[in-house]
């Protein structure tokens, strides 16, 4: 039985957001404060991502628990009221969440999802994920680019040129 009136639960419901959430704004503040630019709700990227960052192709998700299904095999039976529809509304968006990554993966994305409670208990270790994954991508790059110099002849030494470019 919902603790709530009709009048309640509706206003209650009403009030979210599908974006601007405090959760995206927050991490969206922790990206911008570490010098990384980005677009919000990108319309152009499969799955409207929260934040895109093009230049590595990165999608981020800030997913909340209940909407998208956080240990849902425990806590699916913790609907009290209306349960077939909250069974039915949440498992939609576990498997919209599957194929937006499925989709996003074939297309060269690099996804990350980072749930509520990571955000707001562990916001560096979020952070940092995102920073390792874009300063890995920038050196994988910088070798390519290396590797091509070798390959057009204009270096002897591949591994002398990698060394001096990596001190």
């Amino acid at each position: 039985m919902d603790r709530l009136t009709k009048e309640q639960r509706h206003k209650n419901m009403a009030a979210n957001k599908g974006k601007d959430t405090k959760l995206e704004i927050l991490f969206g503040k922790l990206l911008w404060n570490a010098g990384v630019r980005y677009r919000k709700n990108d319309k152009s990227v499969f799955g409207k991502p929260d934040f895109v960052i093009k230049s590595h192709k990165i999608a981020i998700f800030c997913d909340g628990e209940f909407w998208h299904g956080r240990n849902w095999d425990i806590r699916k039976n913790d609907h009290k009221s209306n349960c077939e529809f909250w069974h039915s509304k949440i498992e939609r968006n576990i498997e919209r969440d599957k194929k937006v990554n499925s989709e996003l993966n074939k297309q060269g994305w690099k996804i990350f999802r980072f749930w509520e409670t990571e955000i707001t208990k562990t916001p560096d270790v979020c952070l940092n994920t995102i920073l390792n994954y874009m300063n890995r991508k920038s050196i994988a790059d910088d070798k390519i680019s290396i590797t091509k110099m070798c390959n057009g002849g204009k270096v002897k030494n591949k591994l002398e040129l990698y060394f001096k470019w990596a001190a």
